[in-house]
């Protein structure tokens, strides 16, 4: 089930910084809507989903994920929610090192005491990676670690994904083949997404295009 995503006047300074990164920030995404999050590095993109996700806090404004309303000062509370209902990537992918991809990509599942290794593989054809489920972290290009934190994110077909900057290490064509992933599986699975992107082909496949400007 996807969710309503509701931000209302969202404001957030780091200690030490004399302006906030973001500024009584509102926006509204309707459940199963594919959006893309546009705007010059270092607006507060990144930090944005930061907060969605409860990685990060904020010092006014609300967010409402569908009904649960998160709290700021419950890194706790906002692990559950993220764990159970929000898929995530990361512009480093943060693969952990001992596992191989295939085990990396299913970790999520495996928190659950589930394992779906036929579903795992799926999810490493439809990125390109099928022949790669054998490997470490450390054989891997940085193309292929972003892919593999694409797949991971969304092993566990959460409500919500959260992708920053799918696209961001990947040549030209294997960038359209994760634009074309990201809008099957979508599709598929409807779930709410927001995707942090500079790439205009990524972003103009999406239905919405929110603007986040300094």
């Amino acid at each position: 089930m996807s969710l309503r995503v509701d931000v209302q006047q969202l404001s957030k300074r780091y200690p030490g910084s004399e302006r906030p990164v973001l500024n009584n920030f509102s926006m509204a995404l309707t459940p199963g809507s594919l959006n893309a999050l546009v705007g010059p590095s270092g607006v507060g993109k990144t930090t944005l989903l930061n907060c969605l996700s409860g990685l990060d806090g904020w010092q006014s404004g609300s967010i409402h994920l569908g009904s649960h309303l998160m709290n700021p000062s419950d890194s706790i509370s906002s692990s559950l929610f993220r764990r159970q209902y929000i898929g995530l990537t990361f512009q480093d992918p943060r693969l952990l090192p001992e596992f191989t991809v295939l085990e990396n990509v299913l970790i999520p599942m495996k928190l659950d005491g589930d394992w779906d290794e036929a579903w795992g593989k799926s999810l490493l054809h439809e990125v390109g990676c099928e022949g790669l489920a054998d490997r470490f972290p450390h054989q891997l290009s940085g193309g292929q670690a972003s892919r593999i934190g694409l797949a991971r994110a969304m092993v566990r077909k959460p409500s919500l994904w959260l992708l920053d900057e799918p696209t961001g290490n990947l040549d030209p064509l294997t960038a359209d083949l994760i634009t074309s992933f990201i809008q099957k599986l979508h599709q598929h699975l409807k779930p709410t997404t927001l995707i942090v992107t500079h790439n205009q082909t990524l972003a103009q496949v999406c239905q919405h295009q929110i603007s986040l400007a300094g």
